[in-house]
């Protein structure tokens, strides 16, 4: 909407990311972070208090290949604003906060090689080194992540047959009516998508049945979820049911 095209354009706006011949930022922003980026430059920086990368991607998505090459210390420092959807800078000049509503994505080999798990090509790393790389991801990180999923080497058949894959219109089409159902669900709540609910208002907006709910309460016992994984659960199936 308009009041998200003026949040983001006054961000835009502190970095001299404005001008006559784009006076707005009409689309959604979407940021690649290289792994030799600082901390400073992903949360803000300088005297002034400019906004980072996390504010940068307000509203859109902050994208890192390859996280496992970034140092430990940046990695840290998204768990907060992914928590909180804002970021808090202080310097002796001062200390300000930022809006840092982004969409976090992210990709990693599985081992050093690339290969870990490959049916076909044998993975040339150790159970040390495949552990060392996994670990640098930390845990109470991969907690804030809603969806980690595990995607194999495609053949070369099936990148080439286009036919088998929807194409980014129908599933473009699939996104815009799930967040339609979403605007209808929250009305003027201020709440814009179902990942935005709280745990307060989600059993409101989420109530489930008593056989979904055993379901549920059978698997965080035994996978030791934890109440914010146990939330992001069942805000993605109901992401996954307004898709369907």
């Amino acid at each position: 909407g308009f009041e998200e095209i003026l949040e983001v354009s006054q961000i835009y706006s502190l970095v001299g990311g404005l001008g006559k011949d784009k006076p707005l930022i009409t689309q959604r922003p979407f940021r690649q972070v290289h792994h030799t980026a600082s901390k400073v430059s992903i949360i803000g920086w300088g005297s002034q208090l400019k906004p980072g990368e996390v504010s940068l991607s307000h509203k859109g998505i902050l994208f890192f290949d390859e996280l496992p090459e970034f140092p430990r210390e940046v990695l840290e420092v998204l768990r907060q604003p992914i928590e909180d959807k804002d970021i808090h800078i202080s310097r002796a000049s001062g200390t300000v906060t930022y809006p840092a509503n982004f969409m976090f994505v992210a990709t990693m080999n599985p081992s050093p090689c690339g290969y870990y798990k490959d049916p076909e090509i044998p993975c040339k790393s150790s159970i040390m080194e495949i552990k060392k790389y996994q670990s640098k991801v930390s845990w109470p990180l991969m907690d804030r992540i809603d969806m980690i999923l595990e995607i194999p080497r495609e053949k070369i058949d099936t990148i080439l047959d286009t036919a088998q894959t929807d194409s980014s219109e129908t599933l473009r089409n699939k996104v815009s009516n799930a967040r339609r159902i979403q605007q209808e669900r929250f009305g003027d709540t201020g709440i814009t998508a179902n990942a935005h609910i709280s745990a307060k208002h989600i059993d409101q907006y989420i109530p489930l049945d008593k056989a979904a709910k055993d379901f549920l309460e059978q698997a965080a016992t035994r996978l030791s979820l934890s109440a914010r994984v146990v939330h992001r659960t069942m805000k993605l199936a109901r992401t996954i049911a307004d898709m369907e």
